[in-house]
């Protein structure tokens, strides 16, 4: 068999175990810059660029927001061969911080137990990464986290399963607010150097085995219940509309995605316009649609972006009026949103605030728009 049919065939069996576990395709796997954030922290702590990296192809400058992620696993397999240090991804995964896992962190942050989080990272990990996916077994009083990843059967990916894992344990901890054991780790890549494999080892708290299966972590069963002390039951309601919008329209793009042209094939770049309203839409729960953050998330100064928007004729503040104005008709539709929620989503600190633009939008305010139905 040749080199290239080899390869397509681990590029077929990779798509097809991606269908398997609901994930997308290859060509449409993505993560969040914000998920990737970590990564580009501990390179430029190494002296490392992404666009310097010997990387096949290259990356873009600025980085694109949200990244292929094959390229994601790639850039850290070859920073971790390239100067950064064979335990890189554990590194970057004790990096990791609530704003990582994008809108999904606050719905698991406002959980009540550790057996809802675990659903809601079942259902919301997607707007976070495609690297892989989440499953949970519980058996014999002992439970069982697999995290699947298909894009091993087409290329290594020992540092994004490290990286992973040691986010998700750094995270649980967090949450926990006191360290919680695990009975047994696993990962599927062969074992490293008996330095590394030592450093695995005492930052899990447990002897780490290598060529599983799948990513495997287990401990008792009987954690699932615990409390997470810093539940907000209000507000989790509030978040999982919020992430359901997301993951609504992520799904849409990716239905839109798969009309796109054969790989090899560069399909248009989406405007800039286009660009900033989903940079905003995303960010308006969080506070964070302001033109400094969105900048840096399309990878340009705000001065830079300003300019060119001008030059566009669409200032910043025009598109967030926009998407505030399309966001708020559809919200104020929804009878199980209270004015107060709706205008915490849309990045209002105040309710009067929210009342006073819809006013100006639509000519009566929101409570009479919500009475003609």
């Amino acid at each position: 068999m040749s080199l290239a049919l080899a390869t397509d065939d681990r590029s077929q069996a990779a798509d097809a175990a991606a269908r398997l576990h609901g994930l997308p395709s290859a060509r449409l796997a993505r993560v969040a810059l914000a998920y990737a954030q970590p990564a580009l922290d501990a390179l430029a702590e190494a002296g490392l660029a992404p666009a310097a990296l010997r990387l096949e192809p290259p990356l873009s400058t600025p980085l694109p927001d949200p990244l292929p992620a094959l390229h994601y696993m790639a850039l850290l397999e070859a920073a971790a061969a390239q100067g950064a240090g064979e335990d890189l991804g554990l590194r970057v995964g004790a990096r990791m911080r609530t704003a990582s896992f994008v809108a999904y962190g606050h719905v698991v942050l406002s959980s009540p137990d550790f057996s809802a989080a675990m659903a809601q990272t079942q259902r919301y990990e997607g707007l976070a990464h495609d690297l892989g996916r989440s499953e949970l077994q519980v058996e014999d009083g002992q439970a069982h986290y697999l995290w699947h990843c298909p894009w091993l059967l087409r290329q290594p990916g020992r540092q994004v399963c490290e990286s992973v894992m040691a986010g998700i344990f750094v995270f649980v901890r967090w949450l926990a607010q006191r360290p919680l054991p695990l009975q047994a780790l696993a990962f599927p890549h062969p074992a490293p150097s008996p330095a590394a494999r030592a450093r695995l080892d005492d930052f899990f708290g447990v002897a780490v085995q290598f060529g599983a299966p799948v990513t495997r972590a287990c401990f008792d069963a009987r954690l699932l219940a615990e409390p997470i002390p810093s539940a907000d039951a209000s507000l989790l309601p509030l978040l999982q509309q919020h992430a359901e919008a997301l993951l609504s329209a992520r799904q849409t793009g990716l239905h839109g995605l798969h009309s796109l042209p054969p790989s090899g094939v560069s399909p248009p770049a989406e405007p800039l316009g286009e660009q900033v309203r989903r940079q905003i839409a995303e960010r308006l729960a969080q506070d964070g649609a302001r033109m400094a953050e969105v900048a840096q998330a399309l990878g340009l100064s705000p001065r830079t972006l300003q300019r060119r928007l001008a030059a566009l004729g669409t200032p910043f503040q025009a598109l967030l009026d926009g998407v505030r104005r399309e966001l708020a008709q559809r919200y104020v539709a929804d009878p199980a949103l209270s004015l107060t929620e709706i205008a915490f989503l849309l990045g209002y600190a105040e309710q009067s605030s929210f009342t006073h633009a819809f006013k100006a939008w639509f000519g009566l305010p929101p409570q009479a728009a919500r009475r003609r139905g």
